[in-house]
């Protein structure tokens, strides 16, 4: 077989995995806690969890330096990511059913317009976002209240730390 009817084939058999790979793989915002080692995989990454007062914050560090914090209730619910460092995490996956939500809450056809620093900020009732940065540096955080522990800040979770 030519070189290059691999390479189509390889890439053909590529897609038809991942769109056969089940879609909740990875610890997803609103996700289970049990897949949050898949992300580890997917970023190749680091893992570190710590025990907090009534959850726990599992730290992925990031090929690039950067770093993904997920916040899991008692249940094993992820109520909260973060994340911070150069590039953007894939958000599509760490925001799961969430990603169209804060691409509706962009500029008209889900963008950014060009030119203006400001962050993008989702307040609905489901879950909050807020996402910032600039070439080189990108920031954010987002969580789903509803899943988050009682008495839970989320001011109290630095996307930095």
């Amino acid at each position: 077989m030519p070189i290059r009817s691999r390479n189509v084939a390889f890439k053909s058999l590529s897609v038809l995995l991942a769109l056969l790979a089940p879609a909740g793989a990875f610890a997803a915002l609103g996700g289970k806690l049990a897949s949050v080692q898949d992300d580890v995989a997917h970023m190749g990454g680091t893992l570190a969890s710590h025990a907090m007062s009534g959850y726990t914050r599992h730290d992925l560090g990031r090929r690039n330096s950067g770093a993904v914090h997920e916040f899991t209730n008692a249940q094993g619910a992820v109520f909260a990511v973060t994340w911070s460092g150069p590039g953007k995490p894939d958000l599509r996956q760490l925001l799961g059913s969430y990603f169209s939500t804060m691409q509706a809450a962009g500029a008209p056809n889900g963008r950014q317009l060009h030119g203006l620093r400001r962050p993008t900020m989702v307040d609905r009732s489901g879950v909050r976002i807020i996402q910032t940065g600039h070439m080189g540096w990108f920031r954010g955080i987002a969580y789903v209240p509803a899943l988050a522990p009682a008495g839970f800040d989320p001011g109290t979770i630095d996307p930095n730390a």
